[in-house]
């Protein structure tokens, strides 16, 4: 449809934004809403505060300092004053001028003078005169005010927003189609879709702020809902519609179960009993498995998939896993030879990765395709089009979140036979809230316990400026026969030149002067749990009277592996086996090295993240990682998980350079107080937000317009129930029409607005 003031050059910047329909800019709602009703008075503010305030602007200069510059903008309210300052803003010169009327958002801050405020970067927009058109001041000025990120510079602000959409919103009146059934809105007490739509970019007078800022209006929880109903309820038909295809039904006899008791290490948990019998029941029926398996670092995974393998592959089919990296396929495949050695039928296993010769992987295809290889374990190169299997049982994909949705499926559609199963595995803790939006086609289970042997890991963190104590409890464990890890962020130079670095620091840092700061993560997100902080461990715990070295490369900047490994090896490790590992070293040192420090010809392996997933090496109980303020919480969880796999005590170090920012001082006391995977999957899903939760939007998580799974998680709750009633059973209520309505909304949404995830 047509819409006043977006002609074709406003459409392409619009379209660069993700918005190409008007219900795209619609459902752009206001990320924040500003109080224009009853804006605080200047004289009323309190320092900390994050306030709205109205006033003249009395004065404004660009001052020049030798860090760069810097706009001072003088507001006022009779005697009261506040300055307001922006850094390196000299495109503000000669925006404001004396008289005129400016709002501004932001903290509160005490200034030299007592009586005096400041404000550092607000936010800002100047409020239009008694010579502005009516509209304008309609819906600027007098009201709760809704504020809109950027659409592309300042042509398309929030002032444009404000006046297209509610000319848009006028465009419509009383003719926007409904989407969702009216029994459902009248049960859970929400408003229609037109409704919904006017209120959440204009509230009513009386609209409580505090639920428009925290996103909780029934305006907003109908939006939101509607968002995750059509979410869950494509799941919801995926789950059905795969039901209704051809699968294989694999027997489980005594055959089967005397070639699993054959491999077995050593008497499963019970977790790892149930998460068995829930994969091998959906193996039995003649549909195809879609199951996850999720357990945090070191509850033997591995083992559960391995025995599923074994089942595919007694009843004659071939079993297939993928790994992420070369390293963990590598392992994998080493740890399932070892395992399957104890085999009375000694299944023939092959490895596939990119970095074999073209010969190796010429000869190894072959086997694959023969139905030679029963068991085919691989990297991405699984999923080339020079691969056919034989006759494909099985597939499980490690770690799926690193390879994205599509990889998943490309990999089991094979033409002319019928689907493989599929068991997903990760080692990452999912949250149940990201689970039931990332892996909702999947049914779940989870492996919550550890198996025998696994010991706690004792975590401490440390400044570096004690490094001299950490190294001194290095040689010590190495001189009682053990290994330890020492992880830095980057291979060398600065993080700049190396993606390697995947967590920066990207929260403003803490007060210099070592006063901790409040955290901030419930105003960085409204609605997310706050983390508890925990105590502090002082390094005397762990390292007493150990002797001070002075540390010469505290103040260093960011330390690098490659830079580090030389350092340490000449200096504090000196007389220790000290071995390098990290992502530039091609795939045969990389194998080298690993089978090394396995077979404990390295006493120290200094590494960057390469290490972080599948590396299993009991004798190692020391795992050291520099600069951690700079990991991520789960990242951090990971490489803790490479320690501890044996029976000796282990430990984990987290060296800091200073200063840490405040949801860093979060992340690494989260750390020290638990070994829960799922508090700290948790805590991380809210420090950094679902969208980054994986690094990554080949996820596969969808991206949404109005919801957020760390906020709204009861009403993904409420919309997984919904949508499995509306699929399931006709409701009495709801018309035929309704239900045509409905469907054909999933669909629209389904394919154009959830590109990654498949329609069914």
């Amino acid at each position: 449809m047509y819409v006043r003031g977006v002609g074709p050059r406003v459409a392409e910047m619009l379209r660069a934004k993700g918005i190409e329909t008007a219900e795209d800019l619609l459902y752009h709602l206001p990320f924040r809403y500003e109080d224009r009703q009853n804006p605080r008075s200047l004289d009323e503010l309190k320092a900390g505060e994050t306030a709205s305030v109205i006033a003249e602007v009395r004065g404004a200069a660009l001052l020049r300092t030798r860090k760069g510059s810097l706009f001072e903008m003088t507001l006022g309210q009779g005697r009261c004053v506040m300055k307001c300052i922006w850094f390196h803003a000299a495109y503000l010169e000669g925006k404001f001028h004396a008289g005129q009327t400016v709002a501004v958002y932001g903290k509160v801050e005490p200034s030299r003078s007592a009586s005096h405020f400041k404000m550092i970067q607000p936010q800002f927009e100047i409020l239009p005169d008694e010579s502005a058109d009516a509209q304008t001041r309609l819906l600027e000025v007098g009201r709760i005010t809704p504020v809109y990120e950027s659409l592309g510079g300042s042509r398309l602000a929030s002032r444009w927003q404000r006046k297209v959409i509610f000319n848009l919103l006028e465009t419509i009146r009383g003719a926007a189609p409904e989407c969702l059934p009216r029994a459902i809105l009248e049960r859970l007490a929400l408003p229609d879709r037109e409704t919904a739509l006017r209120e959440a970019h204009f509230p009513r007078e009386g609209t409580p702020f505090a639920q428009l800022q925290a996103a909780a209006t029934p305006a907003h929880r109908r939006l939101i809902f509607e968002e995750l109903f059509f979410l869950e309820l494509g799941l919801e038909l995926k789950r059905r519609r795969m039901k209704e295809r051809a699968g294989i039904a694999f027997a489980t006899n005594d055959k089967v179960r005397e070639a699993i008791r054959e491999v077995l290490p050593f008497h499963p948990t019970a977790a790892q009993k149930r998460a068995l019998g829930e994969i091998v029941a959906d193996m039995r029926v003649p549909t195809p498995m879609r199951r996850l398996l999720q357990g945090d670092v070191g509850s033997g995974k591995t083992i559960v998939a391995l025995q599923a393998m074994l089942v595919a592959m007694e009843n004659g089919y071939q079993a297939a896993l993928m790994a992420p990296t070369e390293i963990l396929a590598t392992q994998h495949f080493l740890a399932a030879r070892k395992l399957l050695e104890r085999s009375s039928r000694k299944p023939r296993i092959v490895l596939l990765t990119g970095s074999l010769d073209e010969d190796r992987k010429r000869w190894n295809r072959g086997m694959i395709n023969r139905g030679e290889a029963q068991l085919v374990i691989g990297t991405h190169a699984l999923i080339e089009e020079k691969v056919e299997f034989d006759r494909l049982g099985l597939v499980v994909v490690d770690e799926q979140h690193r390879f994205g949705v599509l990889q998943r499926f490309k990999l089991m559609k094979k033409p002319g036979q019928a689907e493989p199963d599929v068991l997903v595995m990760t080692a990452t803790p999912i949250p149940r809230t990201l689970a039931l939006s990332l892996y909702g086609d999947l049914d779940l289970s989870v492996l919550d316990e550890l198996p025998p042997g696994r010991t706690p890991i004792v975590t401490r963190r440390v400044t570096d400026e004690r490094a001299g104590e950490v190294w001194e409890f290095v040689r010590k464990q190495v001189r009682l026969g053990r290994q330890a890890y020492v992880v830095y962020p980057v291979i060398e130079g600065t993080k700049d030149d190396h993606p390697e670095l995947d967590f920066s620091q990207d929260e403003p840092m803490s007060d210099p002067s070592g006063i901790e700061l409040p955290s901030q993560v419930s105003k960085a997100r409204p609605g997310a749990p706050r983390a508890r902080t925990g105590r502090k461990i002082e390094a005397a715990e762990l390292f007493p009277r150990a002797r001070q070295e002075a540390n010469p490369w505290a103040k260093s900047g960011l330390k690098s592996a490659v830079e580090m490994h030389e350092k340490l090896r000449q200096g504090p490790l000196a007389g220790s086996r000290v071995g390098l590992l990290h992502g530039r070293l091609d795939a045969d040192e990389k194998t080298v090295i690993m089978r090394r420090f396995e077979r404990g010809e390295i006493d120290v392996l200094v590494a960057t993240t390469v290490i972080e997933v599948g590396v299993d090496v009991p004798n190692a109980t020391v795992m050291v990682v520099e600069h951690a303020e700079r990991f991520g919480l789960a990242q951090l969880h990971q490489l803790r998980g490479r320690v501890g796999r044996g029976a000796a005590k282990s430990y984990c170090i987290l060296m800091t350079g200073a200063p840490v920012s405040p949801l860093g001082e979060e992340r690494l006391n989260a750390m020290v107080r638990t070994q829960d995977g799922f508090e700290l999957a948790e805590l991380d899903l809210a420090l950094r937000g679902p969208g980054e939760f994986f690094g990554t939007r080949q996820a596969g998580l969808p991206e949404f317009r109005v919801a957020n799974l760390v906020r709204d998680r009861q009403l993904l709750e409420l919309a997984k129930q919904e949508a499995a009633r509306f699929a399931t059973q006709p409701e009495p209520g709801v018309s035929e029409a309704e239900r045509a309505r409905v469907w054909a909304r999933l669909k629209e949404a389904w394919q154009r607005r959830y590109g990654l995830v498949e329609a069914g």
